[in-house]
């Protein structure tokens, strides 16, 4: 699962370009045969327990038909296009235009405008910068050239090429010069694609099964397909819901200091079939809208804006939620088994259909190809520029910068048995008649009973050592949802993902102060505020959900191993010539050092301390300055 951002105004059009003809839009699809049929995605269903808070007309008295006519969102019911711009694009209600057109008053439309009104209006303003705009008229041009479409994807080398030329021209127009060197360049272009500050409308989780899931959709028969897509569709029900339970706050309050309970999400929910190279891709966009209402202790609706804090904390919880929510909902429907498989260095291993070609699921993964081919390209060019392996967050925006250099246009819409009949042809030309048929019989094969563990409190607890130790191998201090994921990764290979409130009781072991120390924790009960104060969890308003933290008596010890090695002045300890040569050097390989960064070197070569820190602004030049004294050191 992924999460990104939707602005107010047109941020949410890409989901709407690839749904069905507008007359499948506007009436959905009645059987599954026109499913089948028609072209394009199906359209978009409204989900959530903050759909209820919609039928809200305030002090307006109305009667029940025309409360359920105009004012309601029914759960399940189509998602129009009117819906999305009014709710996502305006921040307003999503029948807006139907409380307008019942409310129309000729004399007046201010009594329309505020019945429409979800708190505040949402503040658009024009995000595409000038070196945005510049570029793509470059690109467009540059195809014309070619003799290809303006919207026609442009080879990686000329598209770097021609967002640098585009760059230092502009660059030369601000400044009246050159960048100094690329680093400049570089950062001059970082500013200028970053986006204008906009009201943020909502936030887009994207699911996604593992590939063989989909991969065995693509080929399987047809009523398996539809055991599968509805096994995935109950998996992100499922996520919602607990979405709902223990993420969905807003702030109250001066600077929010107060962190509320909502009435929940509301959400629309877009399933689409292939990716942009057109492999098989089931996937469930669930763009969740930024308006929740909240119910004060007076019994007052306010809608406000939804605390984004917890849903971007919750990411990774949720992707492992998913799976383990779609391995639970398809293994009583489809006869199929899961295994951990090899993964790439520095991920971890995936769960995938055990049986399935790994050659057919890397013939249907060319966009992930092409982007980690990208990534990777961008990390050589980035320890090139910068003298060192970009970080994990550096890695993240190079596979986000990658995913949009190799970002194709979307092909045309195709139905579902032209894009099943096309999965398949492709499947035997890998595969062959054969292989494909016997592959499918293998997968499907009905399976024994796979024998699980007893859930006795040894096994909790051995679980819970289990989870500490796998999360403190990569992190010093850990919240709930870093526990909570492991969890979820626990319970699917043990296969017992099944069992109710398995993953919370693993969760709240580990957290124990036998398994986990807590740290810098406030205890709640000291503040005393009164029922109208708490959440309903029972904590209060004025703490922050899920941000305890902890960690363990492992690490603790280790800190105090490096504090005394802070004050242990035995460390090796250069000559001054040793330290002037390693600064000649560093000159010579086209790295000089400025004076703060000399005096950096020499102390960490000349002071005989085992432990020695600095601190500096980011781009100070600690890395180029480091570099030195490790060759030093060597």
């Amino acid at each position: 699962m992924t999460l990104h951002k939707l602005t107010a105004g047109d941020g949410y059009l890409y989901l709407l370009r690839q749904v069905a003809a507008a007359d499948s839009t506007e009436r959905g699809r009645s059987t599954l045969a026109d499913y089948y049929s028609a072209k394009g995605e199906s359209p978009g269903r409204w989900m959530g327990r903050g759909l209820a808070a919609l039928a809200d007309t305030g002090a307006r008295e109305v009667s029940d038909a025309v409360r359920q006519q105009v004012w309601t969102v029914e759960e399940g019911s189509t998602v129009t296009e009117t819906q999305m711009e009014a709710l996502f694009g305006l921040g307003l209600h999503p029948n807006a235009a139907k409380i307008s057109e019942h409310l129309s008053d000729p004399l007046s439309v201010q009594p329309s405008i505020a019945a429409t009104q979800l708190g505040r209006q949402f503040a658009v303003r024009d995000e595409s910068s000038e070196f945005a705009r510049r570029v793509a008229e470059a690109f467009r041009e540059h195809n014309t050239e070619s003799g290809v479409p303006g919207n026609a994807s442009v080879d990686l080398e000329v598209r770097a090429g021609i967002r640098t030329r585009v760059a230092t021209e502009l660059f030369g127009e601000q400044y009246g010069r050159p960048p100094a060197d690329d680093r400049e360049l570089s950062g001059f272009i970082a500013r200028a694609t970053r986006a204008r500050t906009t009201a943020v409308a909502g936030y887009d989780l994207t699911f996604s099964p593992v590939k063989s899931i989909s991969a065995l959709w693509a080929i399987a028969p047809p009523e398996i397909a539809e055991q599968i897509e509805a096994a995935h569709h109950e998996a992100v029900a499922d996520v919602l819901e607990w979405l709902q339970d223990n993420a969905a706050f807003t702030r109250t309050g001066t600077n929010g200091v107060a962190q509320v309970d909502t009435e929940g999400l509301t959400a629309a929910a877009f399933t689409h079939r292939d990716s942009r190279a057109g492999d098989p891709d089931l996937h469930t966009h669930l763009p969740i809208s930024n308006k929740v209402s909240h119910v004060d202790a007076n019994g007052v609706r306010r809608w406000l804006a939804l605390d984004g804090q917890p849903l971007h904390r919750n990411t990774v919880t949720l992707s492992e939620m998913y799976n383990t929510r779609m391995e639970v909902r398809l293994t009583p429907r489809v006869s199929v088994d899961f295994a951990e498989m090899p993964a790439e260095r520095g991920k971890r291993p995936v769960r995938e259909i055990v049986g399935m070609a790994p050659e057919l699921t890397t013939r249907w993964s060319s966009r992930g190809i092409a982007i980690r081919a990208r990534t990777a390209e961008l990390a050589k060019q980035f320890q090139h520029d910068h003298g060192r392996e970009p970080t994990t967050i550096e890695t993240h925006a190079l596979a986000d910068q990658a995913t949009l250099e190799t970002r194709e246009a979307k092909h045309e819409p195709r139905s579902f048995a032209e894009q099943r009949a096309t999965w398949r042809n492709q499947a035997v030309e890998v595969l062959g008649h054969d292989g494909l048929e016997r592959m499918l019989a293998d997968v499907l094969a009905p399976r024994r009973a796979q024998k699980t563990p007893d859930i006795t409190p040894e096994w909790v607890g051995s679980q819970a050592v289990a989870i500490i130790a796998t999360v403190a191998e990569t992190r010093a201090t850990w919240q709930a949802h870093h526990v909570r994921a492991e969890a979820l990764r626990v319970v699917r290979a043990e296969g017992v993902a099944h069992v109710a409130q398995l993953v919370e009781r693993l969760t709240d072991t580990a957290l124990s102060e036998a398994f986990s120390v807590p740290h810098a924790r406030v205890e709640d009960g000291e503040l005393g505020e009164p029922v109208a104060l708490r959440r309903r969890d029972g904590s209060s308003v004025y703490s922050r959900h899920g941000v305890a933290t902890y960690t363990s008596r492992d690490v603790l010890a280790a800190e105090q191993r490096i504090l005394a090695a802070a004050h242990q002045l035995d460390g090796r300890v250069a000559a001054s010539s040793e330290v002037g040569l390693a600064l000649a050097d560093s000159a010579a390989r086209g790295k000089p050092l400025n004076r703060g960064q000399e005096a950096l070197v020499a102390q960490m070569a000349l002071s005989g301390r085992r432990v020695a820190l600095a601190l500096a602004p980011a781009g100070a030049g600690k890395t180029t300055a480091m570099a030195a004294l490790v060759r030093f050191v060597k």
